[in-house]
């Protein structure tokens, strides 16, 4: 994950350092390069020292040269650094968040010619540990502490973001930890909707209810509210059709849903290699009903990584799970540092 972003965010960074480096070189006045008297003990040296003695006056030579970049400069250096970010599908609002922090340690401020690098790397991990650091949320403690049985989880996503797959995945991850978990085959949009869910189940071994294709999507995951109920269930997760954003019975069926169901906790599934249009997905259906957190698929495939960071910063909602692979262990809590760390931060 992030393996194309960070690779360009390096190739900027360093193509950035270097420019600034030589500028620092070639705008150095020469009485300061001459500014350091040599100590008497280091002039006496004997011959087989003089590397040892050039080097020491280099590195002490690097130490004094400033430089100052102006806001022309900037703006100039900056264009390496924003191509490699819209370049891998990152919002327009972060790129302008990252553009001001780095302008605010960058711009008429006198920087070491050795230190250029350093700063612009700590500016980015700065910007970028508060861009992902959303309220992470524990679905298992938060079942547990509502006190609720069932506790309603409701599926939201398009066709083919794996939306199906990740409710097994997570009726799992729930499972093993001694949860009593029921499905809902709630999609009977698809013909295949339910019976790909009810295979999953059998795979994972939790009890499912379908209805038939074309059947109330509302009225299934109310039955099997009803049966969680009666059969002392800790949790139900409802699955649902895959919304598109111009089918706006699809949009009336979620809002019913919501309302006759209550759920008590709404994850929006987003696949990974949708792009840059995972923000107006989400947004869509935040239109219909709040969205509680979210669920990233396919995210070991994805090596952009700019949609996941767009849609953490706009939607301001908590990452729960990435998806990793198609096995049904292969859902992993997200976790900020290790994000961090694979941007190259």
């Amino acid at each position: 994950m992030f393996k194309f972003l960070k690779d360009k965010l390096k190739e900027a960074i360093s193509g950035i350092t270097k420019k600034v480096e030589s500028d620092a070189e070639t705008e150095a006045e020469p009485e300061v390069k001459t500014k350091v008297e040599e100590p008497e003990e280091i002039t006496k040296i004997v011959p087989e020292k003089e590397e040892i003695k050039k080097s020491f006056f280099k590195k002490l030579h690097e130490k004094v040269i400033l430089t100052k970049i102006t806001k022309e400069k900037f703006e100039e250096l900056f264009s390496d650094i924003e191509l490699a970010l819209l370049e891998n599908n990152v919002a327009n609002e972060i790129v302008e968040r990252i553009r001001s922090e780095l302008e605010k340690d960058l711009v008429d401020i006198p920087i070491k010619r050795n230190e250029v690098s350093s700063i612009i790397k700590s500016s980015f991990k700065k910007v970028l540990e508060d861009i992902i650091s959303i309220e992470k949320i524990d679905i298992y403690k938060r079942i547990k502490e509502s006190g609720k049985k069932p506790f309603v989880i409701l599926f939201l996503g398009y066709n083919g973001v794996g939306k199906s797959l990740t409710v097994a995945k997570l009726a799992k991850f729930l499972k093993d930890k001694n949860l009593k978990v029921m499905l809902a085959a709630g999609d009977t949009f698809r013909a295949a909707g339910a019976s790909q869910l009810a295979q999953y189940a059998e795979k994972v071994n939790v009890p499912v209810i379908k209805g038939k294709y074309g059947s109330d999507s509302c009225s299934i995951i109310f039955d099997t509210i009803s049966s969680a109920r009666a059969r002392n269930y800790d949790v139900v997760i409802a699955d649902t059709a895959g919304r598109i954003h111009n089918n706006q019975n699809l949009l009336n069926e979620l809002k019913k849903i919501n309302k006759v169901n209550n759920p008590d906790f709404n994850i929006l599934v987003i696949d990974a290699m949708t792009g840059s249009d995972v923000v107006n997905q989400a947004e869509e259906f935040g239109k219909s009903v709040k969205i509680d957190a979210l669920i990233i698929t396919k995210s070991d495939t994805y090596e952009k990584g700019g949609a996941l960071l767009s849609a953490v910063y706009i939607l301001k909602k908590p990452i729960l799970f990435l998806g990793t692979g198609q096995g049904f262990d292969d859902l992993n809590e997200y976790n900020k540092e290790e994000m961090i760390k694979n941007l190259g931060f």
